[in-house]
Formats: C-alpha cells, structure tokens, sequence
C-alpha cells in the first residue's frame, strides 16, 4: 500500500512487509521520508526524479510526514525511523550470509560503527568501510573498492541531500540491491551520540530530543512547518 503526498509515493504498512518489499527489487533506494528530504527532492530534479521512479521506497521516518499522511486522508499505518530499518536489514544480512558497505561519517566514527557493529552481529560480513569526506565527482577510486566487494546493501551517511545524490548518481554503476541514505545513524551506532527516550520516540518528539543535544539542527526544522503548510495548500488546490 501506498500514500500519496504530492507525487511522491510514501510507503504505507509494516516493517515486516518492507522488508518483504524490498526483497522484490533488483535495485531500490530506500529514502527516509522526511519533511527535509522531501523538501530537497522537490527542488532538485536529480532527486525528485529518482524519489519518483520505480527503483524507490520512501519510508515515512518521522512524526511529520505521519502528520502529512493524515492531512491528505491516507494516514501511513506506522512511522518507520531510518535507523531502525538499517537494523532490520543489518540482521537480516547477517542471517543470510549477505555482506554490507558502510560509507560516511568521519574515519573514526564509520571505524567505530563498524566494530560495534561486529560486536553486535557476530557473523555480519562487512565488505569494507570509507569516511564521507570527498567529492562526489571525484571519488572513482572508492567506487572501484565497492565494485570490487559487492555488497548486498550499502548505507550512506552523509546528510541530507548529499547522501541522496550520491545514491542517485551511482546506483546504476554499483552492483548494490540495496542503497539507504541513513544520515546520523552511524553517530548513534558508534555511540557519539543517544537516540531519544523510548516515551519521547512513541508520542513523536525524537526531533526534539536530537535538536536538544545538537542545537545546530534548530536551523533546519524550518523545513518542518514549511512542507506541512505546502501538503494543506496542495489539498485544497486540488478540491
């Protein structure tokens, strides 16, 4: 099932059944569907026409986008966090014997995700690892070294739209399944930093949490309030 807001196509059941879906592609990019990733795909025609095309799933991460969903009459069953998802596949690769390819963060923080990693799944094969602190259009070299692995699944953590358009511009050359944009996960992963109280993630405050103890992320809830009022304007245009 599905959800439409604009002419995106939100993702509208269960993890289970993502995960289920997911395994029907050859090659899909896994986007998180929030207010700033979808904000920054209706401004860029690289984005928006790999957000749209069949090679994508949005997942509604995140209480706005649930907020959204209602507004336009077709609320998603469930929010489904980018970082809970990356768990979900990372068990699932280890059960299947499936490598994976983490690119981004600093050295140390992509160093330490990988370790605790490792520790946490002891049989997950992780192909390799690089930080994210290059030029998207200058990194062949990096590109050769997952050409070479060829991991199931690669997750990218290099912020927004950065991480995206990355993905966009090398799905096709990579012989991924799976790209994920997962943003700060390696940061929690790592243990730089905490994801929110339980109670805070269940009522939908997990962004206040964050902007709490990253106060540089206050800039960018604009986005927030901003794409809410544009899916209401859209509504009523359409009636």
């Amino acid at each position: 099932m599905i959800t439409k807001i604009f002419q995106y196509e939100i993702f509208n059941d269960n993890m289970e059944s993502l995960l289920r879906s997911i395994n029907n592609f050859e090659k899909v990019h896994i986007i998180s569907g929030n207010p700033e990733v979808l904000s920054n795909g209706l401004q860029n025609n690289i984005l928006f026409d790999n957000f749209t095309s069949k090679n994508a799933i949005i997942i509604p991460d995140g209480i706005s986008t649930v907020i959204c969903s209602k507004i336009v009459g077709q609320p998603v069953s469930e929010k489904i966090a980018g970082i809970e998802l990356m768990d979900s596949l990372v068990k699932k690769c280890e059960s299947e014997n499936q490598g994976i390819y983490l690119l981004g963060a600093t050295k140390e923080t992509v160093d330490m995700c990988n370790i605790n990693l490792r520790t946490k799944y002891r049989k997950l094969n992780i192909l390799g690892s690089h930080d994210g602190y290059f030029e998207i259009d200058n990194c062949e070299e990096i590109l050769q070294e997952i050409e070479k692995v060829s991991p199931k699944i690669l997750f990218v953590a290099m912020g927004c739209p950065r991480q995206e358009l990355f993905i966009a511009k090398y799905m096709d050359r990579l012989p991924c399944s799976v790209f994920m944009g997962v943003g700060g996960s390696f940061d929690i992963i790592a243990g730089n930093l905490k994801r929110a109280p339980k109670w805070m993630i269940s009522i939908g405050l997990e962004w206040l949490y964050r902007v709490a103890k990253e106060p540089f992320r206050i800039k960018r809830l604009s986005s927030i309030p901003k794409f809410i009022l544009m899916v209401i304007k859209d509504k009523y245009k359409r009636k």
